[in-house]
């Protein structure tokens, strides 16, 4: 009799335990170094306080890996997680792994760069297409809406990047006939391969008026080749996401604009939406979030400060 009453307390403990136990929803960046996605898991964890969930991060360490993100995706979901947040490194090659969660009844929120397939619970993102415009005509306005302009890529496949390289294009040619882009190449995510681009660019145009970066390794990179041959103010560069070289170089006048995101709110959302399917409710399917473009002259105005250093929310 004894040993079924300490038998019944402790079927009663372990179900209270499981009732009592925190959903997991895992967070699953491009990469974890870049100061946008520390912004994102700041962003992400600050919702996972305020809705009681447990956060669990984890990326890979270079954008351009994603047979490690589908590792750690497949993980998650061998884990049973209850909700997973992914932003994909490539288009195609994550749609299996989402599939299989979704199958498995783990809604999966895509952030940030998108899937080739709408099986998901909900995609929250800039506006990638629209930054990419915005891009455009704060170049336009910066080289006087003529010349010569060239585009320092991503990397193939990402969807988020190429949105706003399509967005720059756009706008390029249909509203200023008198801009040309004259070349376009991938920085492949790195700071140094970026430059090298850039340089090449130089060295074909020597009457180039202005280079496009797609994300922040690639505007580094643009960076750093026009100081490299003192033309720092005369070749414009348009960036893309901040970081603290960037801002410096915003302010010094290297880099004539940044079209900013808000990677916190990114985060902060994304955890949202996964709590909300929990819960019962039916997020939307898709949330863009603007952007914003910021230029030199703008750099220190507060409203502007947590945009440029998105580490300090």
């Amino acid at each position: 009799m004894r040993i079924s009453a300490i038998l019944l307390l402790s079927l009663f403990l372990l179900g209270s335990c499981n009732q009592h136990k925190k959903r997991v929803i895992a967070v699953i960046p491009k990469a974890t170094s870049h100061v946008f996605w520390v912004a994102v898991e700041k962003g992400a964890k600050d919702a996972g306080k305020a809705f009681n969930v447990e956060i669990e991060w984890n990326g890979a360490a270079s954008e351009t890996d994603f047979s490690r993100q589908i590792q750690i995706v497949d993980s998650m979901i061998n884990r049973r997680v209850d909700g997973l947040a992914l932003a994909a490194t490539e288009r195609k090659a994550l749609v299996a792994s989402v599939d299989r969660a979704m199958k498995q009844g783990i809604p999966v929120t895509i952030f940030d760069s998108g899937l080739d397939t709408d099986n998901y619970t909900s995609y929250v993102a800039t506006n990638n297409f629209e930054g990419g415009q915005f891009a455009a005509r704060a170049m336009a306005k910066l080289i006087g809406g003529k010349g010569k302009v060239a585009m320092v890529m991503h990397v193939p496949g990402s969807v988020s990047t190429s949105d706003r390289e399509r967005g720059f294009e756009d706008v390029i040619k249909r509203e200023f006939p008198d801009i040309k882009i004259v070349a376009s190449n991938f920085g492949m995510s790195d700071r140094a391969k970026s430059r090298a681009v850039a340089e090449n660019f130089l060295t074909a145009n020597p009457d180039l008026a202005g280079i496009f970066g797609s994300t922040e390794p690639s505007s580094v990179g643009a960076s750093l080749a026009v100081k490299a041959r003192g033309l720092a103010g005369k070749v414009k560069v348009v960036a893309f996401d901040a970081s603290e070289s960037l801002v410096e170089d915003l302010k010094s006048g290297a880099v004539q604009a940044i079209v900013v995101q808000d990677p916190y709110k990114m985060g902060y959302e994304t955890v949202r939406t996964l709590v909300d399917k929990l819960d019962g409710k039916t997020p939307a399917k898709r949330l863009d979030l603007p952007a914003k473009v910021i230029f030199s002259e703008d750099a220190n105005k507060p409203e502007n400060k947590l945009l440029l250093s998105p580490e300090l929310k």
